[in-house]
């Protein structure tokens, strides 16, 4: 790997045992050896497991539905990715050269599957205990904000259906300025909403640009009806 995984121990709270379910972990379907996708698979399901049980302790009154789509809010490839981030996945993965020149490392799929992969490897190398303690100390700030009957959507998809049911054109958005090295890049996007003036935000990823623009534009409309 490219860094010392000392301060990557240090962002996930986990030291392994075995350092090379981290490599693998980390390693990439395009890279040479053996790659994250088992892990990935491992991982996936232990992280509904422990999520889907701390919900059912958490909210002993809620729907099977709402508890669903909490789950789903809190599993997403979107939560997922931006765990990644904020553990600097990107500096550790192991990618092909050409995921590597398409900036594979900072895509959204690529840190989502890392993060799962980990949680595999914390699996195989200290068991379901200690995994699932690890999983919700990373949950901990997400499951005390979420609760039963609040609207999971993000605001991009808010957005689109706030104009669909106004039969209003779908908004479109456009990447204006990229800044910074590789990976640490910031986005600048322009949204366009019929009948509205452009609106410019500014994320460490094209996404988050984006759903940063439809949140801003969902309440103005909202403000002005």
């Amino acid at each position: 790997m490219k860094k010392n995984v000392t301060e990557l121990y240090k962002k996930i709270g986990y030291t392994f045992t075995d350092q090379g379910l981290l490599e693998q972990a980390m390693t990439h379907r395009s890279h040479k050896g053996q790659h994250n996708e088992r892990l990935e698979f491992l991982g996936d399901s232990i992280l509904s497991f422990v999520i889907a049980n701390a919900l059912y302790s958490k909210f002993p009154k809620a729907r099977e539905g709402d508890l669903s789509r909490m789950r789903s809010t809190l599993v997403r490839g979107q939560t997922l990715a931006e765990f990644g981030l904020e553990f600097g996945l990107g500096d550790y993965l192991r990618l092909g050269p050409g995921e590597l020149k398409s900036g594979g490392f900072r895509r959204e799929s690529t840190l989502a599957d890392a993060v799962e992969a980990i949680i595999g490897a914390v699996f195989l190398d200290s068991g379901i205990d200690v995994c699932g303690e690890l999983i919700l100390q990373w949950y901990e700030a997400r499951l005390d904000a979420i609760s039963p009957g609040l609207n999971q959507k993000d605001p991009k998809t808010l957005l689109q259906e706030y104009l669909q049911a106004r039969k209003l054109s779908l908004p479109g958005y456009t990447v204006v300025d990229t800044k910074g090295q590789a990976h640490n890049q910031t986005f600048t996007v322009e949204c366009i909403v019929e009948g509205m003036d452009s609106i410019i935000s500014v994320g460490s990823s094209r996404r988050k640009a984006e759903q940063k623009a439809a949140e801003k534009a969902l309440k103005i409309l909202k403000n002005e009806s």
